[in-house]
């Protein structure tokens, strides 16, 4: 693993303003570390949209799909019930009183599933080690980080005198 610099500020403000002087000197940002989405950060460092919300449907539709069966096979197929005068026979005759059900199963998975897919996506499954630099960008910090090798065309000396001018509290390698 190569060597990185980091640069920590204590204001998300002077951080974005010392991201966009960064990037002016044509210097790549490999990651940031914020203890809160910074608005407008994306844009800055040219972040792409993410397919999140594709996921997120395909699990929502996953699980209006599995409540819809549950719902044919407990009430219609499996043990028929005449609860409340309610027609047992057909599933398009009992769907409207089960929308809370099916509604409430269709949030569960998207959630559920969106939840599972951040963890493994992020890498931040339980007993793992943080991948933050610094334990204070968890608290009220935020890092710059610039990896060496994807920045050949600057010495360390040069990258550092950049990071310098952007006023951080703390400019360290890891």
């Amino acid at each position: 693993m190569s060597k990185a610099i980091y640069a920590l500020y204590d204001d998300d403000e002077v951080m974005v303003d010392g991201a966009k002087t960064i990037l002016s000197n044509d210097i790549r940002i490999k990651d940031v570390y914020s203890p809160f989405p910074i608005h407008g950060l994306e844009n800055v460092l040219g972040i792409k949209w993410t397919r999140l919300a594709i996921t997120s449907f395909m699990y929502g539709i996953t699980g209006l799909t599995l409540a819809l069966l549950g719902i044919w096979f407990f009430m219609i197929d499996d043990w028929p019930m005449n609860i409340g005068g309610k027609p047992s026979m057909d599933l398009y005759q009992n769907i409207p009183a089960f929308i809370p059900v099916t509604f409430e199963f269709t949030v569960l998975c998207a959630a559920h599933g969106m939840a599972i897919t951040y963890l493994i996506r992020n890498w931040t499954l339980p007993g793992l080690p943080a991948r933050n630099p610094h334990p204070r960008t968890t608290d009220d910090h935020f890092a710059i980080e610039i990896a060496h090798d994807e920045n050949t065309g600057k010495s360390t000396d040069e990258i550092r005198a950049i990071l310098q001018g952007t006023n951080p509290v703390e400019i360290f390698e890891k």
